[in-house]
């Protein structure tokens, strides 16, 4: 029994706790789902690409690409960069019907995805688009890509005053739900 538990400790010790970037992915993810009367309706896993997410992503991408000096400090510029540009939602998408996930048919679409800001207003996207990314890549980027999901990038303006949440509510005929992250 003893014998058990050294191998069982060396073992747990030789794996690799969660990286920075795993841990910076988790702290951002906000999850909820949607449930009709007999069936799941929406599953969503939203991603804020906050400025701390973008850092930790830099980081991984200079570490994978093996970068050094000018080429990395060039990398996390980009990050910090993008992070000043529009408001970014990675969206990882389950519907029971896949004919409701269609977020990216704009107008046309089963779905309404607003940011809500302070005052209580929706804020219409600037565009959503489907991520047609490998989903291997998906996994590895978002762990919470499940295998029906659809991931969707959702960009938002800048709200032009300070905000104390980002909030972001999906709604359809069949009911809605909303997810937040506060702002630091």
């Amino acid at each position: 029994m003893r014998a058990l538990f050294v191998l069982a400790c060396f073992v747990l010790a030789g794996c690799p706790g969660p990286t920075h970037y795993q841990k910076t992915t988790q702290e951002w993810t906000r999850k909820t789902n949607l449930r009709g009367a007999y069936q799941e309706v929406l599953q969503l896993a939203a991603v804020f690409k906050s400025p701390e997410w973008r850092a930790a992503y830099a980081e991984k991408d200079a570490d994978a690409r093996g970068l050094t000096g000018a080429a990395r400090q060039q990398r996390i510029a980009q990050a910090q960069a993008e992070a000043a540009g529009p408001i970014e939602i990675e969206l990882l998408v389950t519907t029971w019907d896949r004919r409701e996930n269609d977020l990216d048919h704009g107008k046309r679409s089963v779905w309404r995805v607003r940011m809500i800001d302070d005052a209580g207003t929706e804020i219409e996207p600037l565009e959503i688009v489907k991520d047609k990314r490998p989903a291997f890549v998906l996994r590895a980027e978002f762990p919470d890509y499940g295998d029906f999901a659809t991931a969707y990038v959702a960009r938002f303006p800048r709200p032009t005053q300070a905000a104390s949440d980002l909030r972001i509510r999906l709604s359809s005929e069949r009911g809605g739900v909303q997810v937040e992250w506060p702002i630091r």
